[in-house]
């Protein structure tokens, strides 16, 4: 199962053994770094398949470090999974808000269930293939066409690279063509999180999905006050 190796970010030398240790068991191969500076360089120079990133790290946080993985052009598709000792809420919303497709409590870690997030997160992004997989065709929407199981987005001819959560965001408001999505809403559905909170998460995570489309974010209609819509038709096209 070779994706390409997966950057296991984390200044704690032992988890960090055991992390790569038991992902190589499980046949991936890994990349390794204790700061935060370091991560950055190795994701430059080889592009990881997903990076397991610590939040508390001896220069950079974690936080910080996923800014600028997503800032760069190179590794801006990245998936991230993030790993913590601070199982606050307000944690986990920084790091969606930052753009971590996961977030792991290290206080209810299990190096069995990271595998298994590892596994979810890189099926979900395409990096691999499920044994029963079938070949599919691509679905229409507006100007766009869509492969759910290749986790493939294309924009007149061309494919549009995102996120784990840019891609499932996308889906799900397609999904619900022309009904209006809160914020709350979407919190739920796509986070996972209370839809009571009060974070930037989902207009964050909006914007950027907006740039990546292109001409075809006009899809993607703001509801003032209330949410998102949307529309395969949108008004003025």
């Amino acid at each position: 199962m070779d994706v390409g190796p997966i950057l296991v970010v984390d200044d704690e030398e032992d988890l960090l053994e055991l992390i790569g240790l038991t992902l190589r068991r499980e046949g991936f191969t890994t990349i390794e770094a204790p700061t935060g500076t370091q991560a950055l360089e190795l994701a430059a120079a080889q592009r990881p398949a997903l990076v397991i990133l610590d939040v508390m790290l001896p220069d950079l946080s974690g936080f910080e470090v996923c800014r600028r993985l997503r800032a760069d052009e190179s590794t801006r598709d990245v998936p991230i999974i993030m790993l913590s000792a601070k199982g606050e809420e307000i944690d986990r919303v920084v790091g969606f808000e930052v753009g971590a497709d996961d977030y792991v409590v290290k206080s209810s870690f299990s190096v069995r269930e990271l595998v298994l997030r590892v596994r979810a997160v890189l099926r979900r992004r395409g990096a691999t293939a499920s044994e029963d997989a079938v070949t599919t065709s691509r679905e229409v929407i507006g100007i766009m066409s869509v492969d759910r199981e290749a986790h493939q987005l294309f924009i007149h001819g061309e494919e549009v690279p995102l996120t784990v959560t840019e891609f499932r965001l996308l889906t799900l408001l397609a999904d619900r063509e022309g009904r209006v999505q809160t914020r709350g809403r979407l919190l739920q559905d796509v986070w996972d999180m209370p839809p009571d909170l009060n974070t930037r998460t989902v207009d964050t995570h909006i914007k950027r999905l907006r740039e990546k489309l292109g001409d075809a974010a006009v899809h993607i209609e703001t509801v003032r006050g209330v949410g998102y819509r949307f529309s395969s038709k949108p008004s003025g096209s």
